[in-house]
């Protein structure tokens, strides 16, 4: 029987779809073998992690496969399986800051340390991998979608206001400057994208509740008062917020003794009793999560709380023995789990107590352990003293003018809200 013009036999068409599909196998697995080797799951394992990851070296080495290796963590991260305090510091000279201290106008002349005159720029350019998966890079634009028609407050001490100061940073360049505005005072600073309808606040409450540092700081431990039981002078701002960001623990730690009233400030010092400094801890949080649980509607608002921003204030900690402090200190500390003195586990073990037993759910950012190797993020002696620049000779004396608490911006903070965007 012939074939029928213009078919060609069955012999010949199986041949030709055996050929097509064999071609077909074998382009599926040179496209599987290439997407295993340039892309990772964010579950990857550890060893398959530093196979794309910089390694550390005197020379810090290059950053060729980034794009590839960061191509879409953010739809991939899941904060119920990453790991965020299990990590390490690595060095990418290709990753730039969002902003410089001389792009951004909104920064306090204390951390601005390039302009201060720091000399090195290496603490400018290392990131924070988790072992067990991809943290997200800080994407502006999606950020100010999510704020779009909302108020965001950081709440705290100066450590909070640097956190508020390197978010606002990251994201102001992409606003206009017809459509942004800030207004700054001594208890709150408003940043305003006109073009989202949203604010970016920053509220100054360094005990979270109530004290008699809150206006006008009392310099000496000694003399402060904390109203551990009241909170609701400050809540009031916040209430309609519908992101907070919390933090305290610095200014706590200046004493062992934390003179407590119980009530109103309106007899002096009648009334109050000197209790020890983790128990009205305890106490102050225990205020400040009942405000949350009775007021904040989790429907509408999220709540977040930072947890100890760490100080780097004795150089043998990190076996530093000729060290003063943080001065000088160029790298991170590379010890895996390094902890030092400046970070208190029975304060973090109170937090995490606290936050476990609330109704309203709050989002811990651990930013503790990675600021822990961070000895070299501090604006050390490229700060200001009563507002200005410290001069060469105070910089030759660390030993009493190195501040070891507070961070340059650019710098770790800006990994603080690379962590804030991708709970967020």
């Amino acid at each position: 029987m012939k074939p029928s013009r213009g078919k060609l036999p069955l012999s010949i068409m199986a041949i030709i779809v055996c050929a097509f599909a064999f071609a077909g196998f074998l382009y599926m697995e040179d496209v599987g073998t290439l997407s295993s080797i340039l892309k990772l799951s964010p579950w990857s394992s550890k060893q398959d992690v530093a196979t794309v990851s910089i390694e550390v070296t005197k020379e810090y080495g290059d950053s060729a496969m980034e794009d590839d290796f960061f191509a879409d963590e953010k739809a991939n991260f899941d904060p119920d399986k990453c790991e965020i305090t299990k990590g390490k510091w690595v060095f990418n000279r290709s990753i730039m800051p969002l902003y410089t201290d001389q792009t951004c106008q909104y920064l306090d002349l204390q951390v601005t340390c390039t302009k201060n005159g720091r000399p090195d720029d290496d603490y400018l350019h290392w990131e924070w991998r988790p072992d067990e998966c991809i943290l997200p890079r800080f994407d502006a634009v999606v950020m100010l979608e999510r704020l779009r028609g909302k108020r965001l407050i950081f709440v705290g001490d100066s450590l909070q206001r640097g956190q508020w100061e390197s978010f606002v940073c990251m994201v102001e360049s992409y606003i206009p400057s017809s459509q942004k505005s800030m207004k700054r005072s001594q208890t709150r600073s408003v940043f305003k994208a006109k073009e989202y309808n949203a604010s970016i606040e920053f509220y100054w409450a360094p005990f979270i509740i109530e004290s008699n540092s809150d206006v006008n700081i009392v310099a000496d431990p000694k003399k402060r008062i904390l109203r551990i039981d009241s909170i609701f002078k400050h809540a009031k701002i916040w209430i309609e917020a519908d992101i907070l960001v919390f933090n305290t623990y610095i200014w706590w730690m200046s004493s062992q003794w934390t003179k407590s009233l119980w009530g109103s400030f309106a007899n002096g010092e009648e009334g109050v009793e000197e209790l020890p400094t983790t128990t009205a801890y305890q106490i102050a949080l225990k205020t400040w999560a009942n405000w949350v649980d009775s007021t904040v509607n989790p429907n509408k608002t999220r709540v977040f709380f930072t947890t100890i921003s760490s100080t780097h204030m004795r150089s043998l900690d990190w076996h530093n023995k000729k060290g003063i402090r943080c001065y000088n200190e160029t790298r991170p500390i590379m010890e895996k789990g390094y902890w030092g003195g400046g970070s208190d586990r029975q304060m973090m073990r109170t937090v995490a107590s606290i936050v476990d037993r609330m109704k309203v759910p709050v989002t811990v950012l651990n930013i503790t352990q990675l600021s822990e190797h961070r000895v070299d993020g501090h604006v050390s002696v490229y700060t200001e003293s009563q507002g200005k620049v410290l001069t060469e000779e105070q910089k030759l004396d660390p030993k009493r003018y190195a501040d070891c608490i507070h961070w340059c911006l650019p710098g770790v903070p800006d990994t603080w809200n690379r962590l804030f965007y991708a709970y967020l």
